[in-house]
C-alpha cells in the first residue's frame, strides 16, 4: 500500500474563496518515503499579509510559479491511486480536491488523518497540533509552515505511528465501514459509536465544552454521522469540523418533541454555529392599548421582543385580514383599529357598523366592553389539547400540551390513564417550555395529521 502525505498552503482557510500557494507530497511505501514532489503554485490572487508573515510565501515569489491549471496532471497522478495522509487531512483533502475539480480531475481517495491517529496511538498530549507534537516527540522540523517542512515532518510522524500500531488501528481506519475518514480531527469516534438510533436533540461542543451547535435528529446516530460526509470546500463548514471536539445528546420520544427541544434550546443556548433557527421570529403581532381618551385600540404592528401580544403572524397580510375577521364580527371601529387612516369618521360607522367611538357618540364604557368581549371570546376560542405519542422506551407515552393557543410544555408518563382527570393533575409533572409560532404551527400541524394522537382538554 502506498501513501501519499500531503501539506499545502494558502491564501486562506476555505477552498471555495482561496487558492492554493504551495503543495508537498511525499509517496510513502509503508516503510519510507520513497518519492517527493514539492511545487509552489500561483493563485492568482494577492497573498494575505497575515499568510506572508506566518509562511514567508509573498506575491513576489509566486509570480513566476505555474498555476494549479498546470500543475493539476501530475498532483493528480500522485494522489488518485495513494491513501491520502496529512495533519487535520479534510483541511488538505478539500482544497486539493475542490481545485483538481475545477481543473477537470475527480479525486477520490482513502484518507488518515494524523491527528486523529496520534489521538488513538500517542495519547496523553497536550496538543496535538502538529508544532507542540513534533516538540513533544522529539521530531525536527525544518521551515516550519512551509508545505515541504511540514510534510517532511509529518512523514517523521506518520513513520512512528506506523511502529506504534500493534492492534491494526490504521487497518482498521481504512475500511469502508469506518467512520474515522470523515470525521473531524478532534472528536472520537467512541462519541459517535454510542449514539442511539432514536430521536433526540444533540450538542456539539469544543475543546473546552462550550456548546457550539445544536440540532434535532429523527435518528440521532445517522444525523450526526451526515454533518461529516462530503468534502464542501466553504468556510463555515471547515471552521466548523476544525472546532468540534465532543457530541452530547437528549433523547426525545418523537421527532416533533425534538423539534420543539432544538428551538428552545437554540434560543436558550444561543450557539455561534445555529445561525438559520437564531433569525427565525414571527414579525407581526396583535395588540391591545388604551388610547389618550380611554379607548382600548387594537393595532397590527411590528413584533416587539418584551410586549404581551395576543396573536402572532408571520406577514402584515395575515395580520390585516384577521383584524378586520374582529372588526367584522364584533362590530368594532375600524379607525380605532387602524384599519383606516383617514381623518374623518370611520366607513364603518356611516354603513351601520360602527357605533360612534371613531367620533366620540358611542361611550368609552360601553365599547371597552364590547371589544373586551370580543377579546375573551377570542381566547376561549383559542385551542387546548394534548397530544399523545411514544416514549422514549416501550413502556412510556410521550404527552405534549398546548393550553388555549400556547404551548405549554412536554413529558413522558408510564400510566396509560394519566389524562383521565384532564390537565391540571400532570401539569406539575411536564417540563415547560417557551411558545411561538414556529413552535405552535409545528404542533397545530402534526395534530392535523395526526387526529388518532389528539386528546382534547
Amino acid at each position: 500500500m502506498l501513501y501519499a502525505i500531503v501539506d499545502i498552503e494558502t491564501t486562506g482557510g476555505h477552498a471555495s474563496a482561496n487558492g492554493i500557494t504551495e503543495v508537498a507530497i511525499n509517496i510513502h511505501d509503508g516503510n519510507q518515503v520513497v518519492d517527493s514532489y514539492t511545487t509552489l503554485i500561483n493563485p492568482k490572487r494577492e497573498v494575505p499579509i497575515y499568510i506572508t508573515a506566518l509562511t514567508g510565501i509573498d506575491n513576489e515569489m509566486l509570480a513566476n510559479a505555474p498555476t494549479f491549471e498546470e500543475v493539476a496532471p501530475r498532483i493528480y497522478e500522485l494522489l488518485y491511486d495513494k491513501v491520502f495522509v496529512a495533519h487535520n487531512v479534510n483541511f488538505d483533502y478539500s482544497f486539493l480536491k475542490h481545485h483538481l475539480s475545477y481543473a477537470g480531475y475527480d479525486l477520490q481517495t482513502k484518507k488518515l488523518c494524523t491527528v486523529r491517529l496520534s489521538r488513538k496511538l500517542i495519547p496523553g498530549k497536550v496538543s496535538y497540533s502538529l508544532g507542540k507534537l513534533c516538540s513533544a516527540l522529539n521530531i525536527p522540523i525544518q521551515n516550519r509552515h512551509r508545505a515541504g517542512g511540514d510534510a517532511d515532518a509529518t512523514s517523521i510522524l506518520f513513520n512512528l505511528l506506523l511502529e506504534a500500531d500493534q492492534e491494526g488501528v490504521i487497518a482498521e481506519m481504512l475500511k469502508k465501514t469506518s467512520k474515522e475518514q470523515v470525521l473531524p480531527p478532534h472528536l472520537d469516534k467512541k462519541a459517535i459509536l454510542n449514539l442511539p438510533n432514536q430521536p433526540g436533540v444533540y450538542y456539539f461542543k469544543d475543546n473546552k465544552g462550550k456548546i457550539i451547535y445544536v440540532g434535532k435528529a429523527k435518528d440521532l446516530k445517522k444525523r450526526v454521522t451526515s454533518h461529516f460526509t462530503g468534502n464542501k470546500p466553504n468556510r463555515q463548514r471547515q471552521d466548523f469540523l476544525r472546532t468540534i471536539y465532543n457530541v452530547d445528546y437528549v433523547i426525545c420520544g418523537t421527532e416533533l418533541m425534538a423539534l420543539i427541544l432544538e428551538a428552545n434550546e437554540i434560543k436558550r443556548l444561543w450557539p455561534e454555529n445555529n445561525r438559520a433557527m437564531k433569525r427565525y421570529e414571527h414579525k407581526y403581532d396583535l395588540y391591545v392599548f388604551e388610547d389618550q381618551n380611554g379607548y382600548l385600540r387594537l393595532a397590527i404592528d411590528k413584533h416587539k421582543k418584551n410586549n404581551k401580544a395576543l396573536q402572532s403572524f408571520n406577514n402584515l397580510l395575515d395580520g390585516y385580514n384577521f383584524l378586520n375577521q374582529l372588526v367584522n364580527q364584533y362590530q368594532l371601529c375600524a379607525k380605532l383599529c387602524y384599519l383606516q387612516k383617514t381623518a374623518t369618521k370611520c366607513t364603518a360607522h356611516e354603513n351601520g357598523q360602527c357605533f360612534g367611538a371613531c367620533s366620540g357618540i358611542e361611550t368609552v364604557a360601553i365599547y371597552n366592553k364590547r371589544l373586551n368581549n370580543a377579546l375573551q371570546e377570542l381566547q376561549n376560542m383559542q385551542p387546548s389539547f394534548a397530544l399523545v405519542d411514544e416514549g422514549r422506551k416501550d413502556e412510556e407515552f410521550s404527552c405534549l400540551v398546548v393550553e388555549k393557543g400556547k404551548f405549554y410544555g412536554m413529558g413522558y408518563f408510564t400510566d396509560k390513564n394519566y389524562l383521565a382527570d384532564g390537565l391540571a393533575p400532570i401539569k406539575e409533572n411536564l417540563s415547560t417550555y417557551q411558545s411561538n409560532s414556529y413552535i405552535l404551527n409545528l404542533i397545530l400541524n402534526h395534530a392535523e395529521q395526526h387526529p388518532q394522537k389528539l386528546f382534547k382538554l
